[in-house]
Order: C-alpha cells, then structure tokens, then sequence
C-alpha cells in the first residue's frame, strides 16, 4: 500500500490542497488503484513556502500544483507500484 499524505494547513489550504486531492484521487480511480494507494490529510509537512506539500509512505516532499500533478503521479506512485 503507497500512502500519500497531503497537508491540509493553513498555507497548503490557500495554495490548493484540495484540488491536490481531487486530482489525486482521480487519477487513482482511472488507474484502477483504489486497493493499492491511499490519500490522507495532514498537518503541516513544514514546507510551507513550497505548498502543496506532500508526502509519500511518511518519505521524501513533493511540492504540488495543477501543473505538476500529473508528471509526480507518474513518476512516484506507477513508478512505486510497479517496483512492489
């Protein structure tokens, strides 16, 4: 199981955690990957000037935004999922 975690502070609010998590889960649901990764929300990652911060199985930060969304699906999650 791959457990994003997306901070839902203050700071990661203003700048679009919410639409981080649609998009999320969106592309969870097309890919088929409901049983094999799970989003939760959390409180600041401490990252704050790069919001919106996420991250992956508690390990590395990602800053995300409608534009790189997509390109850190792909090379994070598919990429982890397919080396399980």
């Amino acid at each position: 199981m791959i457990t994003i975690s997306v901070c839902v502070g203050s700071a990661c609010h203003l700048k679009g955690s919410y639409k981080v998590i649609q998009e999320l889960q969106r592309l969870i649901k097309e890919n088929k990957l409901e049983h094999m990764v799970e989003i939760k929300g959390a409180f600041c990652i401490g990252r704050c000037t790069e919001a919106v911060s996420v991250t992956v199985n508690d390990e590395g930060t990602f800053s995300l935004n409608e534009n790189n969304i997509e390109s850190f699906f792909q090379e994070t999650i598919m990429r982890g999922i397919a080396n399980e």
